[in-house]
């Protein structure tokens, strides 16, 4: 999972046409925390293989005991993509990093930052 530090947070907004909120709502048992897992698992917080039944998103006991979300959870995503190919430019390996901070990641007009609600 990649922590990003206050200054690198603080240059994507200076990207803020790039800066995407996005909020799952929709009738009880019709997908929504199998979306937001398929969308965690994009921006490598959750392998390919749990998402859709990881239900990340739902943090409480009760909610993973019942299966269903009670409480609202929100969620920030970074992604480099580049917008005139329509191709993500590439994936952040931080499993040689400290704490999880990427050194290499170079915030330019391809870095986006979706926050998500899974409600």
């Amino acid at each position: 999972m990649v922590n990003f530090t206050a200054e690198q947070m603080r240059s994507i907004m200076d990207y803020k046409h790039n800066i995407r909120n996005m909020s799952v709502i929709a009738h009880v048992d019709h997908g929504k925390s199998t979306l937001t897992d398929s969308l965690v698992c994009k921006a490598g917080v959750i392998s390919a293989r749990n998402a859709g039944t990881a239900r990340y998103m739902d943090t409480r006991a009760d909610e993973q005991e019942r299966g269903i979300t009670i409480k609202s959870t929100g969620i920030s995503m970074f992604f480099e993509y580049n917008i005139e190919a329509g191709e993500v430019v590439k994936s952040l390996d931080t499993a040689n990093e400290p704490e999880g901070v990427p050194s290499n990641v170079e915030i330019n007009k391809n870095s986006y930052l979706i926050n998500l609600i899974d409600s």
